[in-house]
């Protein structure tokens, strides 16, 4: 697929719903609401995607970054902000971070092909390049991104305020 796509997987555009549009109309309340039978509040989901967002960025420039013995280190064990100012924060790292990754995605073919070696022994083994990371990460949002959506569809908070598909 083409870099284009993946600007649209990072951002949102067309069948995908901006994610940042997603989130940041979401009250602090409602987004440390759970629902039952499902396990994740919005605010984990969203602090989730960025603790692998920070994860793959840091991989990409080389620095060391220890990969979780188990999936639920990557996942906040709260279930909400205390307050607006703390989802306030974690909304404008989710952009801050994807912003990154936008950018990245923009750097052209000598940074895009680039290997990027795992950082830990479970991973080092592993080569990928800088664009086959952003593809991950692009699909592992889009995957999140859909939970949020279907999340505030639950709690009647869906369309965002930017608006998104209501079919």
């Amino acid at each position: 697929m083409s870099d284009a796509t993946l600007r649209e997987l990072l951002r949102g555009k067309h069948a995908h719903t901006d994610p940042i549009a997603c989130v940041e109309d979401v009250p602090a309340k409602l987004a440390g609401r759970k629902i039952e039978g499902y396990p994740h509040s919005i605010s984990q989901i969203v602090e989730h995607m960025n603790y692998w967002m920070d994860y793959e960025i840091r991989r990409i420039e080389g620095t060391p970054v220890e990969y979780p013995e188990h999936a639920v280190e990557s996942w906040p064990s709260k279930s909400g902000p205390e307050n607006d100012a703390e989802w306030e924060k974690t909304v404008a790292r989710f952009s801050q971070l994807l912003e990154k990754l936008g950018e990245l995605s923009d750097s052209g073919p000598e940074m895009l092909n680039r290997q990027v070696r795992g950082n830990d022994p479970v991973q080092e083994s592993q080569v990928s390049t800088v664009q086959t990371v952003l593809w991950q990460t692009a699909v592992h949002n889009s995957y999140h991104i859909g939970q949020v959506a279907l999340l505030r569809r639950c709690f009647g908070a869906w369309p965002p305020r930017r608006g998104g598909d209501t079919w």
